[in-house]
């Protein structure tokens, strides 16, 4: 097999991984083309480079009780300040993402709630304990989400 080859079967067995991480390696290989065991050996060479960090579960969030999403831009109110806001937060259950961005804003943040009152409580604990100033978008529906690139 060529590079070229082995980069697309890999690429293949990820965007197949990322749609179903349950997938079992019979059914990657009738996928691929490729024998079970060709498959297996692949999967954890992919594991072992940190191709694959790991399985999560697709949760419905409306049925847990936090149908409220929302994102939260975060900027210091004093730039002098250590930038260790995301360790501040770090203990706020509702806080499902962080990400570092460029831009006005140092972090936005991805959070659920279940009503728009919890928010507002939300947002005056992120306030307090990271000493920020927020900027919120409240999502009114996700078409898709968590879409492979691969």
């Amino acid at each position: 097999m060529t590079q070229s080859e082995v980069e697309s079967t890999d690429r293949r067995i990820l965007e197949l991984l990322a749609a179903d991480g349950r997938m079992s390696f019979t059914d990657l290989g009738k996928a691929t083309g490729l024998s079970t065991s060709a498959v297996h050996q692949r999967v954890k060479r992919l594991e072992s480079r940190g191709m694959i960090r790991g399985y999560g579960a697709t949760i419905d969030h409306e049925q847990l009780g936090l149908p409220l999403a929302a994102f939260i831009s975060i900027r210091p109110i004093d730039p002098s300040q250590p930038d260790d806001s995301p360790e501040r937060l770090q203990g706020i259950r509702e806080i499902e993402s962080c990400w570092s961005v460029a831009g006005e804003e140092s972090y936005i943040l991805k959070i659920r709630v279940p009503t728009p009152a919890d928010l507002e409580d939300l947002l005056a604990r992120i306030r307090s304990a990271a000493n920020v100033a927020t900027r919120t978008t409240i999502v009114l529906s996700t078409p898709y989400e968590n879409r492979s690139v691969v």
